[in-house]
């Protein structure tokens, strides 16, 4: 099971687009600050009687992960070759900014790892504020529970150098060599930890603006006291890291042609020390209902991590005061605030997804049609709730004769209350089903943009209304149930399979091979499905699933049979089928040069025109 999340809504909509040609129902998808993503740990003493019987079937008491890929909001300056406009926005003060942000989400990620699992901390970026600053802070923090693991060997051909293990700090035009040279005021941006040593100094060098007024600093003289205390940076004495950084791995642009990126490789050993991994049990505190206002559904409850408290809830109403801070002491090297631009990749407009996840609610759009009760706790985004109509769910078995061995009940969830409005069915493994039955019980503290495969989608037409079933196997979920289907189904001639994608509509008299048409018509009213044959096949039972099978979701009408495909996938089969017949042309070409090489070699066998340079040949 994968549980992707994002920040960002328009980044979750194309995470969820991109997703659906994978066909797998062991996705989740969420939208969280990663900082601060819940680990819905549940409270031993609260479970009835039949939540006892989940948690001894799923043995899940809160979510850790085996891996963690921890790719987090950067400058982005390892992009630059393919977003050159990054020249105009960046300046040194993007990755100062965001160096805390980074250590939180990376020690958040190892909260939630098992013991010997691993997390990759990954950026674009090639500032070592970003980078071996916070590896090295986190190996810091975590006190011999996490390891840097060297994985160059696992990885040959890929171009990479070392990390560094020294390296200067460029604040406000000046370099900075150790945290004693930080100016005073500075020092609530410029922090111990992005320096190698990570130590902290307070010394009699610091400098004190006058009158409290950290503006003095852009006057004469003040400039003057900046010069008389710090050196130039070639004088300045340089700090190394006693930390083995170098396992870390650069990927600069010219070696290899690509983007600059930075990868590290923890492994979780044991524990992280008590302090980081106290909870707070979800139950000591009044849990929100799910029908009160917004605002109040924040879950309040806090975690302590990296030795302070954070929010298990989403905290998007609420900023998180450091990073607020932080934010505002981005500056450029002009001395202007800059709002920081996390520029990990471009934001792409996605197309339509099932999931609405607007700010506003349905409700305040149509005035009032839609329930509050049945919004779900997250504002805008619709509830996630297990599916068990079971009158429903044996016609949509009945009907497509779905073997017993494919489990439904139980794993079908959906995005409505009113299960006579439900329009989409969605199938999850039996992973993601215990994670939701974990994610009920903790007071539903994930924020679930997307759950599982579209299997069933409900069809609105007239006709669709008529049929012994309503519910249309969907396009993504067609390759998971296809082995599982003994009804409704057949196998179609490579020229018949063709005209569908086509014509798109074919009247069973019209095709090209008489007796599947017979067989079209004899099917029941609404979806069925077409398998492409691949010469001679009948049905068989269970259907013989390879990568090579094609088949689509059509719909039996009174007299005729129309494709359930869009456009764009059926110009996709199209070309596929064309690639299947070069392929098989050129098998065929190939099979008769073989043919004549043996009739050849048979004929030299009986004596037939045989050349005497070939039995001189074999003599020798």
């Amino acid at each position: 099971m994968v549980i992707a999340n994002d920040l960002d809504v328009q980044r979750c909509n194309l995470l969820i687009h991109q997703t659906k040609r994978m066909c797998t129902a062991n996705l989740i998808v969420t939208n969280h600050e990663a900082q601060h993503f819940p680990g819905c740990r549940a409270n031993k003493n609260f479970s009835s009687a039949s939540d006892k019987g989940i948690e001894s079937e799923s043995n899940m008491g809160q979510l850790l992960f085996d891996r963690v890929l921890c790719d987090v909001p950067c400058s982005g300056d390892g992009t630059l070759r393919k977003a050159p406009d990054i020249w105009r926005k960046w300046n040194v003060g993007l990755g100062n900014g965001l160096h805390s942000l980074q250590v939180q989400i990376a020690m958040r990620g190892i909260s939630l790892l098992k013991v010997g699992g691993r997390i990759v901390y990954s950026t674009c970026s090639m500032n070592p504020v970003e980078n071996e600053a916070v590896v090295a802070e986190i190996l810091r923090k975590c006190e011999g529970s996490v390891e840097l693991v060297d994985v160059s060997n696992e990885v040959p051909q890929l171009i990479h150098r070392p990390g560094l293990r020294k390296w200067k700090v460029r604040d406000k035009g000046i370099w900075l060599a150790s945290h004693k040279h930080v100016r005073k005021f500075r020092r609530i941006g410029i922090v111990p930890s992005m320096f190698p040593s990570g130590s902290s100094h307070m010394d009699a060098t610091d400098i004190e603006p006058k009158h409290g007024n950290v503006t003095d600093v852009n006057s004469d003289e003040g400039l003057q006291q900046v010069e008389d205390v710090l050196t130039s940076a070639d004088d300045l004495e340089e700090e190394v890291s006693d930390l083995p950084l170098e396992r870390c791995m650069r990927l600069v642009p010219h070696d290899q042609n690509s983007g600059a990126f930075f990868i590290a490789v923890l492994q979780k050993v044991s524990p992280l020390p008590v302090v980081q991994e106290k909870h707070i049990n979800p139950e000591e505190k009044m849990l929100p209902r799910n029908d009160d206002p917004p605002k109040k559904l924040q879950n309040q409850d806090t975690e302590e991590v990296n030795g302070m408290e954070v929010d298990l809830a989403d905290g998007t109403d609420e900023k998180d005061p450091e990073g607020s801070l932080e934010a505002n002491s981005i500056d450029n090297e002009d001395g202007a605030a800059v709002e920081p631009d996390p520029l990990t990749c471009e934001k792409v407009d996605s197309e339509e997804t099932e999931v609405p996840v607007n700010t506003e609610t349905k409700s305040e759009r149509t005035g009032g049609k839609r329930k509050l009760q049945i919004q779900g706790k997250w504002k805008g985004i619709d509830p996630v709730i297990f599916f068990n109509d079971e009158t429903i769910i044996n016609s949509i078995k009945t009907f497509y004769g779905i073997d017993d061995s494919f489990q439904l009940s139980g794993q079908l969830v959906s995005r409505n209350g009113d299960t006579n409005r439900v329009k989409r069915i969605y199938y999850v493994s039996k992973s993601v089903k215990d994670a939701l039955d974990l994610n009920f019980r903790v007071g539903q503290q994930l924020k679930i943009t997307s759950v599982g495969l579209k299997m069933f989608e409900r069809q609105t037409s007239r006709e669709g209304n008529s049929a012994p079933c309503s519910f249309r196997i969907s396009s993504e979920g067609l390759p998971v149930i296809l082995p599982y289907i003994t009804k409704q189904i057949l196998y179609a001639s490579l020229v018949d399979f063709k005209h569908l994608l086509q014509y798109k509509t074919i009247k069973f008299a019209d095709f090209v091979d008489a007796e599947f048409g017979e067989k079209a018509s004899k099917l029941m009213m609404g979806c069925c499905v077409i398998v492409l044959s691949k010469g001679g096949e009948a049905l068989s039972n269970p259907i013989q699933i390879d990568a090579s099978t094609i088949a689509i979701g059509c719909w039996k009408g009174r007299a005729s049979l129309s494709v359930m495909v869009t456009a764009i996938d059926c110009q996709e089969l199209l070309e596929r089928l064309l690639m299947r017949l070069e392929i098989e042309k050129g098998d065929l070409v190939q099979e008769n040069a073989l043919g004549t090489d043996e009739v050849q070699e048979e004929m030299n066998d009986n004596g037939k025109e045989e050349p005497e340079s070939l039995e001189v040949a074999v003599n020798t």
